[in-house]
């Protein structure tokens, strides 16, 4: 936080004399950074009155306003104070203050916002239900006993329901429920902990619930319609929940038939399921939860956490995480899902509610139109949504948090830079899409939009960065010619600039971090278009200022089929096998790839593999990730993105450390030679240890510490103390891990995204930072 230098009165006033009073002076404040919607203007005004200081506050399109008279010493320290006593929520980056004349006023208050042209106030994320307004809604003697819609300065939407700035009431979605007498004195009343807040409402005033059949009919209101809901889920069914941000699709955790029955309508017979629990020792009963991981769970955020399964403990189905060694487990984030888990019982399966690759519904219309056939029953709201948002994601890595999929909680947080940057949109990736906005200081993120495979996902991309358009023409894009953003890039702007797919992931770390000096930078993947025509994902670059360079990469392997390898690892794992020279490889039936394929798919891959027809060559680290799970009997087919890597992530949960395989580093030819990272020594050691019924644990920890290995070498080779980890390969905690800590020995610092995931999810930043700062890589 930057607090400019406050005038000293003592020279623009008279001294005191002794025994005189302290000299007054008056300041005027403007306060910036995420201020609104987080109670601060109730802050100020009971600090002030607590000074016995005179002024006001009030919000602006900006941010805050406030002006403060009294004696120049206790002035001084309520700036000073300021700061310290702001609402958790707040966030202050500035404090701006210059000295006006007195006006010899008394008292303090909080005016009516002051509104004009667009401003720079910030809307803040949603806050999770707090554990005041909790006690509430549990409290038979409470006037919001069982309100669904319980919130007050501390908690509550704020983005999902912000239409416009200032933050006003008239400003939100609940602008049509006017406040009751009772929630009217709330607001006015300074001892109050709803004082001037919003959104204020009750069941006298505000939202209500009602229940819905797929037909629209509405079988229930207010709390009947949530017994309603809990008895369809009780009885097997799904109900589609309209939350904060949209819906959720929510089954009992404990009843295989319904999450069955969930995954064939949703068909995603594989992909983990999300769990919604109660509170922390409902979460405990089912994983191990540590200090950091239970301090993201229970944080305002409360997004779902990766944990650790019991192998014992509540009984949940098997269809909720089938084969999986961790559960994402979320709390109850609102007065509604604390209602419902406290009358169900026990966990609930939430999922989005959405089909496969849609965005998620929002209104009740859309919901029944796309929904119907999956859930029996609709409870709805209201309330508007006025945007999106999805649950946010992330696991604990290395003692910090790893944002996989950036959301609710954490959106609209800007991500803030050290150096000025002209205004420059990114239209993100194919998968994971996010637009991003750099301009001044900061990069704005948008909300996870998804895959962009449907229309209805791409017209939600357009619509976000049309949202931006007006502040400059100049639009940032993968350098894929065919995803879908890059082709929406090319209508929004007449020349958008194209960034390499990784060199995006590099410079979002570099933007994050601030990073200035030369780093190495080990960007991983699945895929990624190189500009020399194949698929790119297992790079390192050096970069040097804005100069990127690539030094060294993955030996090109081929994939057969193209995509469809990314769907099948035991075609990736027979073209490895068939790049090591060894025809008796590719007919032993010791390696489980080969058991996996008929006679009659080996010779259609052999025949590819010897014509180059119908295959890609490719670097990608992701793509040997799948081809080790293969060989590992781990993954033949997948069903979702990450499967085989991740089960080849928890063969190796309880391995000891291991010996990394061999794996040769090869220098390549001038003018500009490029270290080939060659895997054939590697995959020959795996096949020798298969054939020994070496144990799987043995064989995922030693590979994972190959890839450690690798990394380490080459900046030591290079003399680079300054190492980013970047790319989706590095959402596996294990290597992510052993990496940071490799490096450290080393004498190295590592650097991984934080504030951002390392998946697709951070393109969009790094393209806009790219163009902003001119970043290039060179061939």
């Amino acid at each position: 936080m930057t607090i400019e230098r406050v005038p000293d009165v003592a020279a623009s006033t008279t001294r005191a004399h002794a025994g005189h009073p302290e000299p007054r002076c008056r300041l005027h404040l403007r306060v910036g950074g995420a201020v609104q919607g987080v109670g601060l203007r109730p802050c100020v005004h009971r600090l002030a009155t607590a000074f016995d200081l005179a002024g006001w506050v009030a919000n602006d399109r900006d941010g805050l306003l406030v002006e403060i008279e009294g004696p120049g010493a206790v002035v001084r320290d309520f700036v000073a104070r300021l700061a310290q006593r702001a609402p958790a929520a707040a966030r202050i980056d500035a404090i701006d203050a210059s000295e006006v004349p007195l006006t010899g006023g008394a008292g303090f208050s909080i005016r009516p916002s002051v509104t004009g042209p667009a401003g720079s106030a910030r809307i803040v994320p949603d806050l999770a239900l707090c554990a005041d307004c909790r006690r509430e809604i549990f409290d038979p003697a409470s006037r919001r006993h069982r309100y669904a819609f319980t919130t007050c300065t501390a908690c509550g939407p704020r983005y999902t329901v912000q239409l416009d700035s200032p933050y006003d009431r008239i400003n939100t979605t609940l602008a049509p429920f006017t406040p009751c007498a009772g929630c009217a004195a709330e607001y006015a009343d300074p001892g109050d902990r709803r004082f001037h807040h919003q959104t204020n409402a009750c069941p006298a005033c505000g939202p209500r619930l009602r229940l819905l059949d797929p037909g629209g009919g509405c079988t229930a209101e207010h709390d009947a319609a949530l017994a309603g809901a809990v008895a369809a889920i009780r009885g097997g069914d799904t109900v589609a929940i309209q939350g904060i941000g949209g819906f959720h699709l929510c089954a009992d955790a404990g009843q295989a038939g319904a999450l069955e029955r969930l995954r064939a309508a949703k068909a995603r017979p594989h992909k983990p399921f999300a769990l919604m629990l109660a509170d922390l020792d409902a979460a405990r009963a089912l994983c191990h939860v540590s200090a950091d991981e239970a301090a993201a769970l229970a944080s305002p955020a409360a997004p779902i956490v990766l944990l650790r399964r019991r192998a014992a403990g509540a009984a949940i189905a098997a269809a909720v995480a089938p084969a999986s060694s961790w559960l994402g487990i979320m709390l109850a984030a609102t007065p509604l899902h604390a209602l419902l888990l406290a009358d169900l019982g026990g966990p609930i399966v939430a999922t989005s509610g959405n089909r496969a690759d849609e965005p998620l519904c929002t209104d009740a219309d859309s919901a029944r139109a796309q929904l119907t056939g999956i859930a029996a029953a609709f409870l709805v709201h209201d309330r508007r949504i006025a945007r999106r948002c999805d649950d946010s994601l992330l696991r604990v890595v290395a003692g910090r948090p790893l944002l996989l999929r950036r959301a609710r909680g954490y959106v609209p947080d800007p991500l803030h830079t050290a150096t000025e940057l002209p205004a420059v949109i990114g239209t993100g990736g194919h998968l994971k899409n996010t637009v991003a906005r750099a301009q001044g200081h900061r990069i704005d993120v948008s909300a996870h939009i998804g895959d962009l495979h449907t229309e209805a996902a791409r017209e939600l991309l357009v619509r976000t960065a049309r949202a931006w358009l007006s502040d400059t023409d100049r639009v940032a894009c993968d350098a894929h010619p065919d995803y879908a953003s890059t082709r929406i890039a090319q209508t929004l702007a007449a020349r958008p600039c194209a960034v390499q797919h990784h060199l995006a992931h590099a410079a979002a770390v570099l933007a994050e971090h601030a990073l200035t000096r030369p780093v190495l930078a080990a960007v991983w993947d699945g895929a990624g278009s190189g500009p020399d025509g194949s698929v790119w994902g297992g790079e390192i670059f050096r970069i040097d200022g804005t100069r990127a360079r690539r030094i060294a990469h993955l030996r090109p392997f081929p994939l057969p089929g193209g995509e469809r390898a990314a769907r099948e690892p035991r075609r990736v794992a027979y073209a490895l096998l068939a790049g090591l020279d060894d025809p008796a490889l590719l007919t032993d039936t010791r390696i489980a790839s080969i058991t996996s394929l008929t006679a009659a798919e080996r010779r259609v891959l052999a025949r590819m593999l010897e014509r180059g027809s119908g295959t890609i060559p490719t670097s990608s680290v992701g793509r040997l990730f799948d081809a080790v799970a293969s060989l590992a009997g781990l993954a033949q087919t997948t069903t979702f993105e990450g499967q085989a890597a991740m089960a080849l992530e928890a063969a190796a949960l309880d391995a000891a450390p291991a010996a990394p395989y061999p794996i040769s580093l090869e220098p390549g030819a001038a003018p500009h030679p490029l270290t080939v990272i060659d895997w054939r020594p590697l995959i020959r050691a795996i096949v020798a240890d298969i054939h020994a019924r070496v144990p799987v644990r043995h064989v995922a920890a030693r590979f994972h510490a190959t890839l450690t290995t690798v990394i380490v070498r080459i900046a030591r080779a290079c003399a680079l103390r300054d190492v980013i980890l970047a790319g989706g390969c590095f959402q596996n905690a294990r290597l992510l891990e052993h990496t940071v800590c490799a490096l450290h020995a080393d004498g190295r610092t590592a650097y991984w995204p934080r504030a951002l995931p390392p998946n697709d999810g951070a393109l969009a930043v790094g393209q806009a930072y790219a163009v902003a700062r001119g970043y290039t890589l060179e061939s």
